[in-house]
């Protein structure tokens, strides 16, 4: 019996996991994501693992982004011992994404500690792992070569194909051999668009009894990359005839690489105004550098340029701030200036203190070149809030926000088709994942209705048992079942409700009047706007209405 757990990036975006078991217990895990996104769906993240780690025997993994490869370290210090397979170019780049992600956690727990006992509370926060943990995991990578066919363990062959998604991405076939059932599946990783930048354009595979096949972009298509490039442009001029800061949030990975090598070609050929550049992320600094040394997975394009006797990534205006002291330098620069650093979505790093300082200013340009999952303050910013909290205050958005959609890193709802299709003659089973869930719906139909493939969008934790003619599924048996959304909602309504109780009585209290403020006020006044968006939204304003 050979069986598929979907344990990640099942209902979501991030988080991708998956296990795969046969009959003879025998397992192995493709990708070990964190989940990233609104407090909900990150305390996924340290839940415990709906199997024993130290039973696996390897994992593979498909690229290098957080949202597959997060979670290693803490699988590492709960038991795993196995082998981590994976090319040359994802082993260099998950050294430095997990030992900054460890860094993160760490931070975050220490912050969280200080927080409780300035309030005399117990039971203090221990990180999700630390960079010990990060470390012990390096020990077990081992790149392997694409297009080469490997034998994993006993019954399991695998196959890493190139996915042109980020440097060293890949697309994994599976073969799988359990007693007198043999099926291959597919493993889509995350699916690039063709003539992206950098990287080659993804490898074509026809045969599948199962795909599993990612959906980001499921339900929309990209803008042309000429129109993306222009707005790219209207948005450093915009903010450079007004002396203020193009503020570009960006993944350390692919996303930064990409953008200095549009700025670069902008510079080569005389478009590019006189403007300071500062990559502000020793992440993606970093990485830059390993895209450097890694020019064997370059496209013809990239090559050329190097040929040509210059570097993608560079240029004379290009200035990379290492330490924080040069980075809070930036902030006291008078002028325009073009500002890089993560995280691509806004919810930590160097870019929160860029967007505190340059997005309540009219005349500044913030581009978001990346995906930005709900709940992060990047996807609230996209969404036109016209405030947002960053560390705890509210900051206006006056910046004239750019949303260049066609920088994407994945590929769009035609790419995703065109890529299925070639498996027209093999007709394969295929499993939507990666995806919102209204997302991942939507394209499942599409897959359903214009190639005829049978398509189903699984839920988190189900199993899927696959033979080579059918499949069945089932949930694995939760104690701790996740809380639905409404049951969350009524839950903090309560405690909302008896601390506003508690607050009332104290104000009431003679003493209380000396010791209140405007801040205090100001803090009330922003948690009824908080609770008058989601009143109005349209779902509680419907059925409010409806009572």
């Amino acid at each position: 019996m050979i069986k598929v757990s979907c344990l990640g990036a099942a209902g979501c975006v991030t988080g991708s996991n998956y296990l795969l078991e046969l009959n003879h217990d025998q397992k192995i895990m493709i990708d070990c994501g964190m989940f990233q996104g609104g407090r909900q769906i990150e305390e996924r993240n340290y839940k415990n693992w709906s199997f024993d780690p130290k039973q696996v025997h390897t994992l593979l993994v498909t690229h290098a982004h957080i949202d597959h490869i997060g979670r290693i370290p803490k699988l590492v210090k709960d038991g795993f011992r196995g082998k981590i397979l994976t090319t040359s170019p994802t082993v260099e780049l998950s050294r430095i994404m997990l030992l900054d992600s460890a860094h993160i956690q760490e931070m975050d727990a220490e912050w969280q500690n200080r927080k409780i006992k300035r309030k005399n509370h117990k039971g203090l926060v221990t990180p999700l792992y630390t960079t010990q943990d990060a470390q012990k995991s390096f020990s077990l990578f081992s790149a392997v070569e694409r297009d080469t066919k490997i034998s994993v363990c006993p019954g399991i062959w695998a196959r890493f194909r190139n996915a042109g998604h980020i440097l060293g991405s890949s697309i994994i076939e599976v073969w799988v051999e359990d007693g007198d059932e043999k099926v291959k599946i597919v493993f889509s990783g995350d699916i690039g668009k063709n003539n992206q930048l950098i990287v080659k354009d993804p490898e074509v595979i026809r045969d599948a009894d199962y795909v599993f096949i990612e959906s980001t972009y499921g339900n929309r298509l990209h803008r042309s990359f000429e129109e993306s490039k222009a707005e790219f442009v209207e948005a450093i001029e915009y903010a450079f005839s007004n002396r203020e800061k193009v503020i570009i949030p960006a993944f350390a990975v692919e996303r930064t690489q990409e953008i200095l090598y549009i700025l670069g070609e902008y510079h080569r050929k005389g478009l590019l105004p006189n403007i300071p550049i500062y990559l502000d992320s020793p992440l993606a600094i970093g990485a830059t550098e390993i895209f450097r040394k890694n020019q064997r997975f370059y496209d013809d394009a990239a090559l050329e340029i190097v040929k040509n006797g210059n570097d993608p990534f560079d240029m004379p205006n290009l200035r990379f701030t290492e330490t924080t002291r040069e980075s809070e330098a930036i902030n006291h620069i008078d002028g325009p200036a073009i500002i890089i650093a993560g995280s691509g979505m806004c919810t930590a790093g160097r870019i929160k203190h860029h967007l505190k300082h340059n997005l309540w200013r009219k005349g500044s340009s913030v581009i978001i070149v990346g995906y930005q999952a709900s709940g992060t303050t990047g996807r609230m910013i996209v969404d036109g809030k016209k405030w947002v909290k960053i560390f705890w205050q509210n900051v206006a958005v006056r910046a004239r926000v750019f949303s260049v959609g066609g920088f994407s890193a994945h590929a769009d709802q035609d790419g995703l088709l065109e890529w299925l299709a070639n498996f027209t003659q093999a007709r394969p089973r295929v499993f939507v994942m990666h995806g919102e869930p209204s997302v991942s719906e939507q394209f499942a139909a599409l897959v359903k209705e214009r190639l005829g493939f049978k398509a189903y969008v699984p839920r988190w934790k189900e199993r899927l048992i696959l033979s080579p003619k059918d499949v069945s599924m089932e949930l694995f048996a939760e104690e701790d079942a996740e809380e639905t959304i409404s049951q969350n909602m009524l839950k903090a309504i309560g405690e909302l409700e008896a601390e506003l109780q508690q607050l009332k009585s104290r104000i009431a209290d003679a003493d209380a009047e000396t010791k209140l403020t405007e801040e205090d006020v100001d803090r009330l006044k922003f948690i009824q706007e908080e609770m008058q968006i989601v009143i109005n939204t349209p779902e509680y304003a419907d059925s409010a209405g409806s009572a």
